[in-house]
């Protein structure tokens, strides 16, 4: 059974897939370890345990998956089922980055963005971003851009800050939209950015869709007006 399969049958009938999955994974099937661990974490289909979908993790990422042992990270970054520890976390994100993990690549970049469990490091921060954005990763994409727009790693290019925004905003990213469309507002784009503004409110967190609506009001185009006042 695919990952899809499981999702799909997730979607119908929790109990039964909860059922599945776990038997699969009891059998060794690194995917369904996986994806019982991350059905634990959510309580999707099954009772929410941070601890169990940790030994989950971990038990796949033993087995050689790199999204597991991304996921360990996630655990020990945000103590999900266990304390924090930022210093493992980095090391779980480095391992599964060098094996090509996005997500690792994508969370490792921003952990030497910020500074956190290891000395800040920007030109670390833009390689390991690129990397996952080169993979399609659209929060990656952003990121990017935005080491682009503000030089952080890489030598300043807006047009390339801009190009990373448009793909990211393309591939559904809310805020990749959000910023797309300021670029697009600078070149006075105007219609084109409001289209990716009210796209970007669509997925937007309360807070973003906020800036969103502040953002437009500010601005005086017909088009902008509509967006001020139609964004809940």
């Amino acid at each position: 059974m695919t990952a899809d399969e499981l999702r799909d049958l997730l979607a119908r009938d929790p109990e039964r897939a909860a059922t599945t999955v776990q038997t699969l994974a009891n059998g060794g099937v690194i995917a369904a370890q996986l994806f019982f661990g991350r059905m634990l974490l959510e309580g999707d289909g099954t009772i929410k345990s941070p601890a169990a979908a940790l030994a989950w993790f971990e038990r796949a990422g033993a087995h050689g998956s790199a999204e597991a042992t991304n996921m360990v990270g996630r655990c020990l970054e945000n103590g999900w089922g266990t304390a924090p520890d930022v210093i493992q976390a980095l090391a779980c994100y480095a391992y599964a980055a060098k094996r090509g993990d996005d997500w690792a690549q994508y969370n490792l970049a921003h952990m030497y963005l910020d500074g956190s469990g290891v000395e800040r490091d920007v030109e670390r921060a833009a390689h390991w971003c690129a990397q996952a954005a080169n993979q399609g990763h659209v929060r990656a994409m952003n990121l990017l851009a935005r080491c682009y727009e503000k030089g952080w790693g890489v030598f300043e290019n807006i047009a390339k800050a801009n190009d990373w925004y448009r793909r990211s905003a393309e591939g559904g990213y809310f805020r990749g939209q959000y910023n797309w469309a300021t670029a697009l507002v600078a070149a006075n784009r105007m219609e084109e950015a409001a289209k990716w503004l009210k796209r970007a409110a669509q997925d937007a967190t309360p807070d973003v869709r906020a800036a969103i609506v502040s953002y437009a009001a500010q601005i005086d185009h017909p088009a902008m007006k509509v967006i001020a006042s139609s964004v809940d």
